[in-house]
């Protein structure tokens, strides 16, 4: 009988149970890139290993690394078999943008599947007098550490709202805890993080000292050129103090492999993926974005051919 096509996620275990689970011959090893230990990549890169090392043969390792940057550079040297990835650095590696960190054009990266949108996130304190994009001038900022795929995200749109670093009083690198540690200390006036919404770090913030969320235009948003990204809105009452909906651009993560990487591994990753989501929403709430119907949309790069098959089979690909 053919594998039922199924309207929801609810009805998975009818598609799973079609198909035969992949076995691989011999043992292989699944090395998952995430990014920083207190980020969101690397509880689902955990969650995601621990359900493909359930997969016979397969031995998984989880890598902490500085992120999207340098996890794609790995792929493309075959140092990982799975990576997290936010799409606009994907959008840079594949056509080579060496300003974002890729001195060649990386095409040997595969995609396996959209997850969740990272919404930018521009948190003043209330006392900087920062209201509006144009006010950031002057200021101290925090962008995310060098080169990551924060950090890149904060250059796109400031560039794309007429700022330049050198504009800003200081301009520090620092991860997402560390520059609200630097904002409670008034060391600084403003962080840009880019994250899920309800992002801890903000809250934590905004529980600590009244900040205000500055908007980002949908004309600046468009100004960006890079349709990784779109417009978006932080809904009102997501912070504390955050009283109206505030206008933003949100970048999509994506999970991705390269071409060395065999078909049947692929299939199994992916399978285990779209099998065990609730697993991966207990290890954090941004899976819970996380939505088979919308594996495809925006994927900026060629799907890897073990991914296609489970996606056929699923009947999200006819």
């Amino acid at each position: 009988m053919p594998c039922p096509r199924y309207a929801s996620r609810a009805l998975f275990v009818a598609v799973v149970a079609c198909v035969a689970p992949v076995v691989l011959a011999a043992s292989t090893f699944v090395n998952v890139l995430t990014g920083s230990t207190n980020g969101i990549y690397y509880p689902l890169g955990v969650a995601l290993a621990g359900v493909i090392d359930k997969t016979p043969n397969v031995k998984t390792s989880v890598q902490a690394t500085k992120g999207s940057v340098e996890n794609l550079n790995l792929m493309q040297a075959g140092r990982g078999e799975i990576a997290f990835v936010l799409g606009d650095s994907l959008v840079d590696a594949w056509k080579g943008n060496e300003e974002a960190g890729f001195k060649q054009p990386l095409r040997k990266i595969r995609g396996i599947a959209a997850l969740y949108p990272n919404y930018i996130h521009i948190v003043a304190r209330a006392d900087s007098g920062i209201r509006t994009l144009a006010d950031l001038k002057g200021k101290k900022i925090s962008v995310g550490t060098p080169k990551s795929g924060i950090e890149l995200n904060a250059r796109a749109v400031l560039h794309a709202a007429g700022i330049d670093y050198k504009e800003f009083s200081k301009v520090e690198y620092l991860p997402f805890g560390e520059s609200v540690e630097l904002m409670k200390n008034r060391q600084i006036d403003v962080t840009l993080q880019s994250a899920v919404l309800g992002v801890s770090s903000v809250r934590d913030l905004a529980r600590s000292l009244p900040i205000v969320v500055v908007p980002i235009p949908a004309a600046v948003v468009k100004k960006i050129g890079n349709a990784a990204y779109s417009d978006a809105v932080i809904p009102a009452n997501t912070y504390n103090g955050q009283a109206g909906d505030v206008p933003t651009a949100a970048v999509q993560n994506f999970l991705v492999t390269h071409d060395d990487v065999s078909s049947d591994v692929v299939y199994s990753v992916t399978e285990a993926l779209w099998t065990n989501l609730d697993q991966l929403e207990a290890a954090h709430s941004a899976a819970k974005a996380i939505d088979i119907h919308k594996a495809l949309q925006g994927m900026p790069v060629p799907l890897h051919p073990g991914a296609e098959k489970y996606y056929k089979e699923a009947g999200i690909i006819k």
